[in-house]
């Protein structure tokens, strides 16, 4: 085993061996390195890289990201964290390393309309049909065909927190995943924690009701996009900004992508790029359609990743699939493929990201369903006239008398004859049923 290297040394070296497609012999990759390592150490860390040959004509070159790679990873300060990375395909492992090249040494890159241009609905695919298929077989529901957004809410509780919380922590938010259900459940903020993160988390439980809530009337429209964004960027920029499309010029943090700027060609390109993915027959196809193409135009002032990622669970919602919630992302892999997109248009990393994601969330689900057991049908029908009713009881204040009355009234009105008996039980049950760790899920507060 060999010994550990600083990240500062491993990024060197791994810049130098990139410089050598065809791999290097030590000479040549001392040299790239111009001399910044005496031989007999450089020959020490080169056992990282794969060797092809023998003795003089031994030549190294990049290996997969792999634990191997990870694992000699040594931090050289104590808030140093080791890098989380999953293996990754050949193209999306020579993407990581080009987005990761000095910044003076990437080539400055424009927005390329020939980019989403060149995307023929159901001729194109990034997703090739083998990975669909995979990703179908772990995604769907089990028990046949069923309305829209109903997979969704059998896991609600559970993916309100998961997709907020990663979400949220793919743009750098320090919440835990702990804060974050208390932050939700209880409405309680971390303490030492900047408020901008509290109101990012609550952004998303908001963006993903409206997902949810309107299953079957959400779709890739301006309506939708809008809105999602309005609710994701609450608070958080100008308030003249939300649900709007930007008329400034926006720069990223570090890339050497630079937007469009032209306020016409953005809503030009906005529109196309909803008409396209509303066009995608497969559900995967689409969600990662979006995952691309949203980000790569920067429609928005700001928050556009994050619309991206909830919006790419619209076609899952409705073609009732188990939801993507990015469950264990690393932040870094997920940053990569994105930069890959924006300087080279190139999709195969970030596809290596959503696929990975994908099934991991899938997994993830499969567990929550097995051990929350099949859901009560008639609870599952009536699921948003019975969180009404209790909100409605509670905001008033009321007595029991009056609660019941209420209940009855309620289940007159809007319920079928034959359920209403059953109805009043369902709400009488939630109400007697309630206390602090559930009140979230009637959408009342404290």
């Amino acid at each position: 085993m060999p010994k550990r290297v600083s990240p500062q040394t491993l990024d060197a070296l791994l810049e130098a061996v990139a410089r050598l497609p065809g791999g290097g012999s030590v000479d040549g990759i001392a040299q790239a390195m111009a001399g910044a390592l005496p031989r007999r150490t450089l020959q020490r860390h080169l056992a990282l890289l794969v060797v092809e040959g023998r003795a003089r004509g031994s030549r190294y070159r990049l290996p997969g990201i792999t634990g191997h790679l990870n694992a000699v990873l040594a931090p050289v300060t104590a808030e140093a964290q080791v890098e989380k990375y999953f293996p990754v395909s050949a193209a999306g492992d020579a993407i990581k390393l080009a987005v990761r090249a000095p910044l003076h040494a990437r080539k400055p890159a424009g927005y390329n309309c020939a980019f989403l241009d060149g995307y023929r609905p159901n001729e194109t695919f990034y997703l090739p049909q083998a990975i669909r298929e995979r990703l179908l077989d772990a995604g769907r529901a089990p028990g046949g065909e069923q309305p829209a957004g109903t997979y969704v809410r059998k896991v609600f509780d559970r993916l309100l927190i998961d997709l907020s919380w990663n979400s949220s922590r793919l743009e750098g938010n320090t919440y835990s995943l702990l804060e974050t259900e208390r932050l939700l459940s209880l409405g309680e903020s971390a303490e030492g924690k900047d408020a901008r993160e509290a109101q990012m988390i609550l952004n998303h439980k908001a963006a993903i009701e409206l997902l949810v809530d309107q299953a079957r009337e959400v779709g890739f429209n301006r309506y939708t996009l809008l809105n999602l964004h309005a609710l994701l960027a609450d608070n958080l920029i100008d308030a003249r900004a939300c649900g709007r499309l930007r008329e400034i010029p926006v720069g990223i943090d570090g890339t050497v992508y630079h937007p469009l700027e032209v306020p016409q060609l953005i809503e030009e390109c906005f529109q196309q790029v909803l008409d396209t993915a509303d066009a995608i027959r497969d559900p995967f196809e689409q969600a990662f359609f979006v995952m691309v193409q949203l980000p790569y135009l920067q429609p928005f002032e700001d928050v556009n990743k994050r619309v991206s990622r909830l919006s790419a669970n619209l076609p899952f919602i409705r073609h009732n699939l188990c939801p993507l919630s990015f469950v264990d992302v690393p932040q870094r892999a997920y940053v990569d493929g994105i930069s890959g997109v924006y300087e080279l248009n190139r999709i195969e990393l970030l596809r290596d990201v959503f696929v990975w994601a994908y099934e991991r969330s899938c997994a993830r689900y499969a567990a929550v369903r097995r051990s929350l057991g099949e859901p009560d049908p008639f609870r599952l029908r009536y699921r948003a006239l019975v969180a009404e009713a209790v909100a409605a009881v509670v905001a008033g204040g009321m007595n029991k008398t009056a609660a019941l009355a209420l209940i009855r009234q309620r289940a007159t009105d809007v319920i079928d004859a034959d359920d209403r008996a059953r109805f009043i039980e369902v709400v009488e049950t939630e109400l007697s049923s309630l206390h602090e760790g559930n009140i979230a899920r009637y959408r009342l507060r404290p």
